[in-house]
């Protein structure tokens, strides 16, 4: 599958209202969810009957975005408060979840940052864009594993599935260089595209681990949505407003492949894979497979987390 055809997607032949299984009795938890892709997976998830998790750093934004789905829908999400550029809030939401849900049938990594100021970091000292797509998430998802296998063990015809929201960004920079994951120097020296870039690997790199580790029980996918108007663009595009509608899709269209990888009988078989706009089998850098790529960015986020 060429990088052209990433950027420049056909229609798409699988549309949520029509091809989207019911989900009833299903939970999902959705992060990002108050806005742009992540409203309108929320969305379909919610008119499919899906129980669904809103998680997102301001809860008047979060409730607001609920009030608005629940107008839409006439079903109500469940807002959870996350802010992944903090870990502590990373643990605490994770906990606020399992404390008050004992199953969790999908986990979406919606939320995302791109092309922000270099200047700015987490709250934990980390690249803003690495601490929230990458090592927030990773954390999150790894404190919701026991849930997420439980769920497994009680319904082992049907397996749980995460997942990973990512970018073809990630060929602008397919390696990750530990040296400027905090602030410094070196890390002040790079762009913020390039930045934004090894944050979209490291989550593919991140959920290919997750499908070689957990292979017998979950599904782990990553998902490039496509070129989609969203405020994720509002540090990086300043392109005229007739060029950008041009250039990109609207939120909806965004939805359709996480949606796909989420609900679909045939994404079941698709555990490592990485799938491009709309609902189709595409290849990543082959650098994001290798396996102990893998396994050196588990164990250096495990570090990081470790004290916590």
């Amino acid at each position: 599958m060429s990088i052209i055809s990433e950027l420049m997607p056909p229609k798409p032949k699988w549309l949520p209202a029509n091809d989207m299984p019911d989900c009833t009795g299903k939970v999902f938890l959705v992060t990002g969810g108050n806005s742009g892709i992540g409203f309108e997976t929320v969305k379909e998830l919610l008119k499919k009957g899906g129980k669904v998790y809103l998680a997102a750093r301001s809860r008047s934004k979060g409730e607001e975005a609920i009030t608005s789905l629940e107008k839409e829908t006439g079903k109500r999400a469940i807002f959870l408060e996350l802010d992944l550029g903090n870990l502590a809030s990373v643990k605490r939401s994770a906990q606020t979840f399992i404390d008050m849900e004992p199953q969790l049938n999908v986990l979406i990594n919606n939320a995302g940052v791109m092309a922000c100021p270099v200047e700015m970091i987490t709250s934990d000292g980390y690249d803003l864009q690495f601490g929230t797509n990458v090592i927030g998430h990773w954390y999150f998802t790894t404190l919701l594993l026991p849930t997420i296998l439980a769920t497994a063990d009680a319904n082992p015809a049907e397996k749980p599935r995460i997942v990973n929201v990512t970018s073809n960004g990630h060929r602008c920079h397919p390696s990750i260089d530990y040296d400027i994951l905090r602030d410094g120097p070196k890390r002040h020296a790079m762009s913020t595209v390039k930045l934004y870039g090894q944050s979209k690997f490291g989550n593919i790199v991140v959920s290919n681990e997750l499908a070689r580790r957990y292979d017998d029980k979950i599904v782990s996918i990553s998902v490039h949505p496509g070129g989609i108007k969203t405020n994720l663009q509002r540090h990086y595009l300043q392109l005229p407003l007739g060029v950008q509608n041009w250039m990109m899709a609207d939120p909806w269209m965004g939805a359709i492949t996480q949606l796909y990888a989420a609900t679909s009988p045939e994404a079941a078989d698709l555990n490592g894979k990485y799938l491009i706009p709309y609902a189709r089998l595409g290849r990543p850098n082959p650098k994001a497979d290798d396996v102990r790529t893998g396994t050196d960015l588990w164990k250096w986020l495990e570090e990081q987390v470790k004290e916590l």
